[in-house]
C-alpha cells in the first residue's frame, strides 16, 4: 500500500419533542437582513446575537453529537448556558476605544490591506461601493486591532475571511471579542511562526478516510492532502461562496472542538468518491484539483450528518498511523475540545509559546539529521577511528591474552568501514 498519502455516527435524525425548544438560526435571521439591502448593519442587532448565541452556547458531547438537524432552522438541544464562541458572551460590554490605534504596528499589516481590498467579492452582494469601503474599513481595523493586542500572533492569508464572516454576522463591537476568542482558542496553530503545525492538522485526513473507505483511501494514496490547506486554514470561509451556506456552517464549525472541521472535509472527500473513482491513478495532479475545490453547491445537510458520524465512529484517538499521537499537546486540537471551559487569553499565550519552542526544537532535530546524514561517511571515520583508539589503548593492557580477539574484531570493523 502506497502510504505517501499519509504525510508525514451513524447518528438518526431526531424527532424533536414538544418541550424540545426550536431556535432560529443565524441563517433564519440573516436571511431577512439580505433581503433589505442596506440594512445589512442591523445583522448585529441582539436578535443575530441571540440565535448566535443559541446555537453556539450549547456543543454537544461525544456521545450525543446528533443532535443539531438539517434544515433551515438548526435544532439543539440546550443542556447548560455557555457563552458563545469558547467563553466570549455577546451581551457583556465590550470597549471599543482607540487605544489599540497608538499599539506598535504589527509586521504584518500590509499584507492585512492587501487582502482586505480583495474582501467581500461574493457577499454581501447589494451594497453601493460607499457601503462596501465602509466594511473594508471596519473589516481592516478589526484585524489589526487582534494583531497589535497580541504581537505574537502571525497573521495568513485567509484569516480576513474569518473576520470577515464575524463582522457581517456579529457587528464590529462583538466581533472584535469572538475573533479574539477564535483566533487564541480555536485557530492559533495557524498563526505560528511557521505553517509546520496546520500542516500536522492535515494528516489526519487521510486517516479518516482509510478508516472510513479502504478503497478510496488506496485511490488517493498518490496525493498529499495539501489539498485541504486553504478551507481548514479559513474555516471554509474562503471557499463557499453564498452567505447562508458559510453563516449556517459557521453556527455548526464554533458550536463544537476545533478537529469537527477536519472530519468535515473529510466528509466532503467522502461524498465525492465516485467522482474521484472517475480520475485515474496516474493523474494525482487532477485529483489534488478536484479535491482543493469545494463542491458547488455544497450540500450543507449531508455533510453535518456524515461529519458527526464520522466523528463518532472514528474518534481522533482511535485514528491508525498514530497521527493523534503525534499533534503536540499545545495544539488547539487538543487544548480546546471541551468548550465549556473558561479560558483565558493569558493561558493561550502560554501554549503559543510552548508550541513555538515545540517547533524550534523539531527545526534543530530536522537540521541534525540532515546533517548527519551528510556528513554520513565521515562521521563513520572519526567514529570509527576514535572507537579504535580507546580499543588499541585496553589491548596495550592486556596484550598478550587479548591480541586474537583484537585481530577477529579488527577485520570485522575494517570491513564494515569499508562499506560506509
Amino acid at each position: 500500500m502506497n502510504d505517501s498519502m499519509v504525510i508525514s455516527h451513524d447518528d438518526e435524525q431526531r424527532g424533536e419533542s414538544a418541550d424540545t425548544p426550536t431556535y432560529p438560526s443565524m441563517l433564519s435571521v440573516r436571511e431577512t437582513s439580505m433581503n433589505r439591502g442596506g440594512e445589512l448593519d442591523r445583522m448585529a442587532d441582539s436578535r443575530a446575537s441571540l440565535a448566535l448565541r443559541e446555537v453556539s452556547e450549547t456543543p454537544l458531547d461525544t456521545a450525543d453529537k446528533g443532535t443539531i438537524t438539517a434544515g433551515p432552522h438548526a435544532r439543539v438541544s440546550p443542556r447548560s448556558q455557555r457563552p458563545i464562541l469558547l467563553g466570549y458572551d455577546p451581551n457583556s460590554n465590550h470597549p471599543t476605544g482607540s487605544e489599540w490605534t497608538k499599539m506598535p504596528v504589527h509586521d504584518d499589516e500590509e499584507q492585512v490591506k492587501l487582502d482586505v481590498d480583495r474582501s467581500f467579492v461574493h457577499y454581501p452582494n447589494c451594497q453601493s461601493e460607499k457601503e462596501l469601503d465602509g466594511k473594508k474599513k471596519q473589516l481592516s481595523e478589526l484585524i489589526t486591532k487582534i494583531l497589535r493586542k497580541y504581537p505574537m500572533l502571525c497573521y495568513f492569508q485567509g484569516y480576513h475571511d474569518i473576520a470577515q464572516v464575524l463582522l457581517l454576522v456579529l457587528g464590529v463591537e462583538q466581533a472584535s471579542s469572538a475573533l479574539e476568542r477564535i483566533s487564541l482558542f480555536r485557530i492559533r496553530d495557524y498563526m505560528l511562526p511557521t505553517l509546520a503545525p496546520a500542516l500536522k492538522h492535515l494528516h489526519l485526513i487521510p486517516a479518516i478516510i482509510h478508516s472510513s473507505d479502504r478503497k478510496l483511501y488506496r485511490h488517493l494514496s498518490g496525493t498529499k492532502p495539501f489539498f485541504a490547506l486553504a478551507a481548514t486554514l479559513t474555516l471554509f470561509a474562503h471557499d463557499i461562496q453564498e452567505y447562508s451556506d458559510i453563516a449556517r456552517l459557521y453556527d455548526f464549525i464554533l458550536s463544537h472542538e476545533p478537529v469537527v472541521s477536519i472530519y468535515l472535509f473529510a466528509a466532503v472527500i467522502l461524498s465525492r468518491k465516485k467522482e474521484l473513482f472517475e480520475i485515474p491513478l496516474d493523474e494525482p495532479e487532477m485529483i489534488h484539483f478536484t479535491l482543493s475545490k469545494l463542491p458547488h453547491p455544497i450540500k450543507l445537510d449531508g455533510l453535518i450528518s456524515s461529519t458527526m458520524e464520522l466523528y463518532s465512529t472514528h474518534p481522533p484517538e482511535k485514528l491508525p498511523f498514530r497521527v493523534w499521537k503525534k499533534i503536540p499537546r499545545s495544539s488547539v486540537l487538543k487544548t480546546s475540545r471541551d468548550l465549556s471551559l473558561q479560558a483565558i487569553p493569558k493561558e493561550a499565550m502560554e501554549l503559543l509559546e510552548q508550541q513555538k519552542r515545540d517547533i524550534r526544537r523539531g527545526e534543530l532535530r530536522e537540521k541534525a539529521v540532515r546533517v548527519m546524514w551528510k556528513y554520513r561517511r565521515p562521521a563513520g571515520s572519526i567514529g570509527l577511528a576514535v572507537f579504535v583508539g580507546v580499543l588499541s589503548y585496553w589491548i596495550m593492557k592486556n596484550e598478550s591474552s587479548t591480541m586474537p580477539v583484537w585481530r577477529l574484531f579488527w577485520g570485522r570493523f575494517r570491513s564494515a568501514f569499508q562499506r560506509l
